[in-house]
């Protein structure tokens, strides 16, 4: 697997060409020299590719996978464990937001359903 098109490299890590070229552009992916008309990837580029989206997955924005792929991953564990936990502070900020907004949701879902005439309570809200 050490001579990838980018479209065979885009299938390997589940994503799409444009995924990739945006990746590159954002220097979170090298952009390998040309082999004649046509640029060839490797084993590390479907690595780091799936790096990338597992640490997506796990709520990391580009920008922080940029740092942590710029990281020694034996030197640099502290600074690498602090932004694991400013991350995970931004997750639960985040999912203290959605159970808010959750919740005034439901509360307004239960006042339309109420009976009461007049307009909804939902459409009230956000016309405000």
């Amino acid at each position: 697997m050490a001579d990838l098109t980018i479209a065979r490299l885009a299938r390997s890590a589940g994503v799409g060409v444009e995924t990739i070229r945006y990746y590159q552009r954002r220097g979170l992916l090298a952009v390998p020299a040309a082999a004649g008309a046509v640029r060839r990837y490797g084993e590390s580029d479907v690595q780091r590719l799936r790096f990338i989206r597992a640490a997506q997955a796990a709520g990391f924005t580009l920008e922080e996978i940029g740092r942590l792929l710029a990281f020694d991953p034996v030197a640099d564990r502290p600074s690498i464990r602090a932004l694991a936990e400013e991350r995970v502070a931004a997750l639960d900020a985040r999912i203290r937001e959605l159970e808010e907004a959750r919740a005034a949701l439901a509360r307004l879902a239960r006042q339309c359903g109420s009976g009461a005439s007049g307009p909804c309570p939902i459409v009230e809200a956000f016309e405000g």
